[in-house]
């Protein structure tokens, strides 16, 4: 009889999880969509939701189709897809690590995609493609060294944190020392890949971010079932026949791939990738962040910080990484406190 109602109410327990997520998930998308018709309607041509309408089912005005599909509709995607990849990179990253505090800007991932590319420009004077392949190759290159530093990270990734906070300093600083040296119009051509801003995208780069992220869903598909083990420590994975070591090195690349491709295409936006999966566990309820629920908010949270810094103030839009990073500093500050107290 007790087991009967031992497992009554776990299936309770389950139940009542699977309806919160479902209406959690519910309103994300509603936001979604609200997020995304204001990215279509609203711009120096304002258009009604009808018009919008009209011109996605080819029954408007050619300027109307312009503006929509070659302007407003690439913008749109490349936001959510990166939304969506930093968050998906943080939240792995996260959940390796069991460290809230682990996402690729503050691992310096981000900062050695904007390395890359601020040499690239000011360095090579490269542009265009070749800027966003070098921000790339910059990613990996301190995925690589992160993953050198910290090859045991029996210590909960304390280690691999500390390096990549190192790491982060250290490409601050590289940066620096290139902007010194380069001209004022050099400097404020790579300045979107020190603050981070959605500009001129075109159907490429959505291309880009699209293809890069599914392959990372893709990849986490694989070892979806590996994350939760390891989460309980590398003694118990390793009891249930997980090879520790090869996973957390394999799980590490597949976070770095989203993260250096939305960083190669818009710079480095900051905290997106540590705040949506923090949002995730608080209303999921549970103790490790949702990666959908995750992918989900961070598309959200990137979508209407664009909104808010194209907008917010008439005629004076600011890059998307300003937005970002005065959300994102109080709640860092907030989370070391909060550390602190437990």
């Amino acid at each position: 009889m007790t087991a009967v109602t031992a497992t009554g109410a776990y299936a309770r327990v389950r139940a009542a999880g699977r309806c919160r997520t479902l209406a959690v998930a519910a309103v994300v998308v509603a936001g979604l969509v609200v997020a995304a018709a204001l990215e279509l309607m609203l711009g120096g041509f304002p258009m009604t939701l009808g018009e919008v309408f009209q011109a996605l089912t080819g029954q408007a005005t050619r300027v109307q189709e312009y503006i929509v599909l070659q302007v407003r509709m690439p913008h749109l995607l490349v936001t959510l897809g990166c939304g969506a990849a930093f968050a998906l990179s943080g939240a792995l990253l996260q959940t390796l690590l069991r460290n809230p505090l682990a996402s690729p800007d503050l691992l310096g991932i981000s900062g050695g995609a904007s390395v890359g590319a601020v040499w690239a420009t000011l360095v090579v004077g490269a542009g265009g493609a070749a800027v966003s392949a070098s921000a790339f190759a910059g990613g990996l290159v301190v995925a690589g060294v992160l993953l050198l530093l910290g090859r045991r990270l029996s210590d909960g990734g304390y280690r691999l944190v500390l390096a990549g906070v190192g790491i982060a300093f250290l490409c601050s600083a590289v940066i620096g020392y290139l902007l010194k040296r380069a001209q004022v119009q050099q400097a404020q051509d790579a300045l979107q890949w020190i603050i981070g801003s959605i500009g001129a995208v075109d159907w490429t780069d959505a291309a880009t971010v699209a293809g890069m992220l599914l392959l990372a869903v893709i990849a986490v598909a694989v070892f979806a079932r590996t994350l939760p083990a390891l989460e309980l420590g590398d003694a118990t994975a390793a009891g249930l026949g997980v090879r520790v070591s090869g996973a957390r090195v394999a799980i590490v690349l597949v976070a770095v791939l989203p993260a250096a491709a939305a960083a190669s295409v818009i710079g480095p936006v900051g905290f997106i990738a540590l705040c949506a999966p923090a949002i995730a566990r608080a209303v999921i309820g549970r103790g490790h962040a949702s990666l959908g629920t995750s992918m989900a908010l961070g598309a959200l949270l990137l979508c209407a910080a664009d909104l808010v810094a194209q907008f917010a103030i008439p005629g004076t839009p600011v890059a998307v990484g300003v937005v970002t990073g005065a959300i994102g500093a109080p709640y860092l500050l907030w989370t070391l406190a909060k550390g602190r107290r437990t």
